[in-house]
């Protein structure tokens, strides 16, 4: 969770001088230039160690961890099954939060994304290509946290998990936190999007149900945490996977309603320079 020093103007470079980028003389059409971005985005989310740490190290650690100290967890039979679908949910704000906003405010920051306007890259296009690495990546997260707690904490998916509600769960937390990072990022300066994303990590670690369960916190904490985003998508990736019963259109509802006005915001906020 820090800025990752030298990596954005190097960044910058391989972008503009990269055989896989559009050029105005080669124009590529939209579907051509936005996967040939994504290959980009995700080339450069490989070369930056210290935002791998915060999106694959940081949530493997905490889930071993607190795996390991069950004292630290509720009463539950087995503690994987409440830090499993938290430690998802964290793998995701790790992922659409931290990772996209700094990412996306520096290359702002450094004119990145003014040069792109010039490509034949559409907006949507560098969008799409942004969301699409952010996919990629938490598919992958997905599979090594599920991996590691089969093979190390026997996990399994409860009786009445539901593929579907795990799916949206996962689709509508991307968008949600997804909707916030490019907020932040189109809005803030540089150093204020990695100051605000940092802290608001740390914020939805402690208030988002993902170690700590909501019902512990103080009264007027609770209720706040339950507004969230964070919480809903930890409860309904608790639904989704058999650790909880209950209703989970609730949490949908609620990522779904901070999906569509982080995104409306974006829309009219975001500034490309």
């Amino acid at each position: 969770m820090t800025e990752p020093q030298g990596t954005l103007p190097a960044s910058s470079a391989a972008m503009a001088t990269d055989p896989g980028m559009p050029r105005p003389g080669n124009a590529a059409p939209a579907l051509g230039s936005t996967l040939a971005q994504l290959g980009m985005e995700l080339r450069l989310t490989a070369r930056r160690g210290e935002n791998l740490f915060v999106i694959v190290v940081l949530p493997l650690i905490l889930l071993v961890f607190f795996s390991l100290v069950p004292a630290l967890t509720p009463n539950t039979a087995r503690p994987i099954d409440f830090l499993l679908p938290g430690i998802l949910a964290l793998a995701v704000i790790s992922t659409s939060l931290v990772n996209l906003s700094i990412a996306t405010a520096f290359e702002r920051s450094y004119g990145v994304l003014k040069r792109l306007g010039g490509s034949p890259l559409p907006r949507a296009g560098l969008i799409a290509a942004k969301i699409g690495a952010v996919l990629v990546v938490e598919i992958l997260q997905v599979a090594l946290l599920v991996t590691v707690a089969v093979g190390l904490f026997g996990w399994r998916p409860g009786v009445e998990w539901s593929p579907v509600v795990a799916g949206a769960a996962f689709v509508l937390g991307t968008l949600a936190f997804a909707g916030l990072g490019l907020l932040m990022a189109g809005t803030l300066r540089a150093e204020g999007t990695l100051a605000a994303a940092n802290a608001l990590f740390l914020i939805l670690l402690l208030l988002g149900g993902v170690v700590l369960p909501v019902d512990h916190l103080p009264g007027f904490l609770a209720d706040l945490a339950r507004v969230l985003p964070a919480s809903a998508l930890s409860d309904a990736y608790r639904i989704g996977l058999g650790s909880a019963t209950g209703d989970a259109l609730p949490s949908l509802l609620v990522l779904a309603a901070w999906g569509v006005v982080s995104s409306l915001f974006t829309t009219r906020l975001f500034r490309w320079e």
